[in-house]
């Protein structure tokens, strides 16, 4: 037996482990369970954001400093700018807050509504939004409005990215003129062949008519047309 690839070995039991993590999460009290999920997301946002801010500091350390009669109205937008482009310990302590606040949220939510649908993910967002502008800095001097303005706008944001994720992810439909067609030919391991079947429109009602020229005709070989009409025929599906 030839050894096993030390990469798969690796993400085997890196799923081993998250996969026992997970069930002994799963039967933590709730506060406990949001509590490790808030903290295991802040870590991971942490490490973004102290990469992230190692790239945008480099940035802002070749930015002039701002002349000092500066207007106001321009000196709160360029904080805020500078609030996007911190140093490392800086971004490491805002994306800390939007995830773990987010992964938090979405815990709590999941866990008393027993679902994750778009108002959880929209009122997670909404707190993440709300804390990352108040931590970072980048409210201004009307930091309440301006929070829940960000938080608004991660909301819409959220849902949106749901909604999208939810209709790309959806699985597609079964046919069900082709519901026995297609269990036949995964009995037979000749379901790379259904396409065939559909481009003929060979539906489910047309199996005991089938015969060798009608499969012909639809471009599937000779052994696999033998196979399912010996399958058909022993079903006593066959009118021949």
């Amino acid at each position: 037996m030839p050894p096993q690839n030390p990469i798969e070995q690796l993400q085997s039991r890196y799923k081993e482990l998250e996969g026992g993590f997970k069930a002994w999460l799963s039967k933590q009290s709730l506060p406990v369970e949001a509590a490790v999920v808030t903290a295991t997301s802040a870590a991971q946002g942490a490490a973004i954001g102290a990469f992230m801010g190692t790239l945008t500091n480099d940035v802002s350390s070749l930015t002039p400093p701002p002349p000092a009669n500066l207007n106001p109205q321009a000196m709160a937008s360029l904080k805020q700018a500078q609030a996007l482009s911190g140093g490392p310990l800086i971004q490491a302590r805002n994306f800390a807050v939007m995830t773990g606040v987010n992964a938090g949220i979405s815990c709590v939510m999941k866990r008393l509504r027993g679902k994750e649908d778009v108002q959880s993910s929209m009122v997670a967002a909404f707190g993440s939004g709300a804390m990352f502008t108040l931590v970072s800095g980048m409210g201004g001097p009307n930091q309440a409005a301006n929070a829940v303005t960000s938080g608004l706008f991660f909301a819409l944001v959220q849902g949106g990215l749901f909604k999208l994720g939810q209709k790309f992810s959806k699985p597609p439909e079964e046919d069900i003129y082709y519901a026995r067609t297609r269990n036949m030919l995964t009995s037979l391991g000749l379901q790379n062949y259904e396409k065939n079947f559909k481009k003929g429109l060979l539906t489910d009602g047309t199996l005991p008519l089938l015969t060798d020229s009608a499969l012909r005709d639809v471009k599937i070989p000779p052994g696999p047309r033998l196979l399912i009409l010996d399958h058909i025929q022993r079903s006593g599906l066959s009118l021949f």
